[in-house]
């Protein structure tokens, strides 16, 4: 397996945060790409030009691109043409960098399919997804609000090009689904994953009014929530010998990207990460 790091989370311009994901020998890294230096509307072809030469110089390659729409996702029918159409752009740019996947917080899935929200989300999906595939992209819904059995069932509804970006964390902390068990449950749709770490705090936390509190505040307001803590990688309560074991089992060898949303010091967080799962791809069964 591969290991990136979102460039994000360095919170320091692009250019810098490639040059210390070569620096420390990273694989790859995935970049936000909705709005800010690297989106669709920003990017021109002198820059364009200017990244691709940086991740060249630093043996990088684009694992994902983060095209996530913020908000409530595809949950708001009114709100979804515009969200389908900016998808597409930032698929088209996945596919110009080279990379397969494109990764989204889509909103909370009912688990019910009889709810109206349901469909309004599948076809948004749907949609994107036929597009994804038509340009050998997979968009990939991140986990988080839902378990791994309603996220399954809701991909298996669209007609392809829609897959999993694995997050164990936010199952781990938000859901209280074994991070384990949903990588032999997804098995089929796993095309990227996120290295994170965390604890849930409150088992009576509902996974919806934390979703949807970060829907209305952002990031800030997620790590607000005190119902669970994001922490190192190795901290929290993931079981990351037989969740390795688990993706090795199953085939994935693609990226493991770390992500640190959280904590005074994310950069010695994410070179913290770095070593210690190296340290664990050792272990017999592993690597």
């Amino acid at each position: 397996m591969k290991i990136g790091a979102i460039t994000d989370c360095f919170k320091t311009d692009l250019a810098n945060a490639l040059k210390l994901c070569g620096k420390v020998g990273l694989d790859g890294v995935q970049i936000y790409a909705t709005t800010g230096e690297f989106s669709c509307e920003t990017l021109t072809e002198e820059k364009k030009a200017e990244y691709k030469k940086l991740l060249k110089d630093n043996g990088l390659v684009v694992s994902a691109l983060c095209g996530d729409m913020g908000g409530y996702g595809f949950e708001i029918e009114k709100d979804n043409a515009e969200r389908v159409e900016k998808t597409k752009r930032i698929i088209d740019l996945a596919v110009e960098f080279g990379a397969k996947a494109v990764t989204t917080h889509i909103g909370v899935i009912p688990a019910d399919k009889s709810n109206p929200r349901y469909k309004v989300m599948l076809d948004a999906l749907t949609e994107c997804g036929l597009y994804a595939k038509s340009k050998g992209v997979t968009l990939a819904i991140e986990t988080g609000p839902e378990k791994a059995v309603t996220l399954k069932a809701f991909i298996e509804d669209t007609k392809g090009g829609v897959g999993v970006n694995l997050d164990p964390a936010n199952f781990t902390m938000v859901t209280g689904q074994d991070a384990v068990e949903a990588v032999y449950i997804l098995r089929d749709y796993i095309v990227h994953t996120h290295l994170k770490d965390g604890k849930m705090l409150d088992k009576n936390q509902k996974p919806e009014d934390v979703y949807h509190a970060f829907a209305i505040g952002g990031v800030e307001a997620l790590n607000a929530c005190s119902g669970f803590a994001e922490l190192p990688v190795g901290q929290g309560d993931v079981d990351w010998d037989n969740y390795l074991a688990a993706l090795k089992e199953i085939g994935y060898d693609g990226f493991l990207t770390i992500e640190r949303e959280a904590g005074a010091d994310p950069t010695a967080d994410i070179l913290y990460a770095v070593n210690y799962i190296k340290e664990k791809c050792k272990k017999p069964g592993i690597n």
